[in-house]
């Protein structure tokens, strides 16, 4: 083919362009097959990333690298970007765990390969992320794939953008702020991962505890009342309760309750145990009288934690207001609220535990 009117290039670069023709439709079958691959295997391995993102070079992109330095590449083959890939992270040690991953599915071009988080000069943040050149069974060309995190990322496209692309040079005082910006951000990128890291030391101690009885040292949050479900604190009651009209029981998630509990005076997870066992027959009561003369055949496993809150209250000397307050936490804020709590104060005053204080 005649070299391209549009295009400055000699006869060898023009066969390199004339190839790159002839396998766009490849190129396009293996981008697809490489991001399908990637896309897997982070699932199977539980790796949740921000993004994966593909493209294949464009003739005009491609078309420039070939003017500026054509007489470097013997064929096609010897341009590793034609296809490109990125993955971003949101947390930087992730991105060696994706790398190992890449590893595992690809032959990796070491040689031509390059790390970039190496580098230590101060503006280099956005650039930090790790270059692979990989080769796949099937596919003659080779194809980069990049790694990076959310704030590199964020930060090479504001730079790109603020730095060369315009053209302009860019005067020292806007270089010193740009640089002072990337540092903030390469430090807060290590503490974003620094702080997963010791969040989830936090949980494996807490999980600890919590199987070792010692629940009077577990203060109680999300995390903490979490890994108290896994034992199941509720289920004896919510059985007993079921029993009564031989009903079944529907599973719903109980983690709006730790701020029921912390309502009702909960600090730690010990707090929790004594006030299951202080009012346990008391709810039980509350419940019996709640369904007991119903055909109820399905009931929740919110019921039985719900109902050991308004026992603790009412055997605790609260009222309506204390009453309206619990059920604004647990139910959301409603003028309801209040007719509700007054039902109960008098429909629970004739209950046995009333008179065993």
């Amino acid at each position: 083919m005649e070299n391209d009117n549009n295009y400055q290039l000699d006869a060898h670069s023009q066969k390199i362009l004339d190839e790159y023709r002839a396998a766009k439709p490849q190129c396009g079958v293996a981008v697809q097959k490489i991001y399908t691959l990637l896309k897997d295997v982070l699932d199977k391995a539980g790796l949740v990333v921000a993004s994966i993102e593909y493209r294949i070079k464009t003739e005009q992109s491609l078309a420039g690298k070939l003017e500026l330095k054509g007489h470097k590449y013997k064929s096609l083959a010897d341009i590793t970007d034609i296809v490109g890939l990125r993955i971003i992270t949101f947390y930087m040690d992730d991105v060696d765990k994706v790398a190992s991953a890449v590893d595992r599915l690809f032959k990796i071009d070491w040689a031509n390969s390059v790390d970039k988080r190496r580098a230590h000069e101060i503006d280099s943040f956005g650039y930090s992320s790790l270059h692979y050149i990989c080769s796949m069974e099937g596919f003659p060309y080779r194809f980069e794939i990049q790694m990076r995190t959310v704030l590199q990322h964020a930060w090479a496209n504001m730079n790109h953008d603020t730095g060369y692309k315009s053209g302009v040079e860019v005067p020292k005082e806007y270089l010193r702020s740009i640089n002072r910006l990337a540092g903030l951000l390469e430090l807060a990128d290590e503490q974003f991962s620094r702080i997963r890291m010791d969040l989830a030391d936090y949980r494996r101690r807490m999980q600890a505890l919590v199987a070792s009885g010692d629940l009077d040292s577990v203060l109680l949050d999300a995390e903490t009342f979490r890994s108290y479900l896994h034992i199941r604190p509720f289920d004896q009651l919510t059985r007993k309760i079921a029993s009564v009209n031989q009903a079944e029981i529907q599973e719903v998630n109980l983690m709006h309750f730790v701020a029921v509990f912390k309502e009702v005076g909960c600090k730690t997870l010990g707090d929790i145990n004594r006030l299951v066992k202080d009012n346990y027959e008391a709810a039980y009561q509350i419940a019996c009288y709640q369904i007991g003369l119903t055909d109820l055949d399905i009931i929740s496993s919110s019921l039985a934690p719900q109902d050991l809150c308004i026992a603790h209250i009412i055997r605790n000397g609260g009222g309506k207001l204390e009453l309206r307050s619990l059920l604004d936490t647990m139910n959301g804020e409603s003028d309801m609220n209040e007719s509700m709590a007054e039902y109960l104060l008098e429909q629970t005053s004739d209950l046995p535990f009333m008179n065993q204080k």
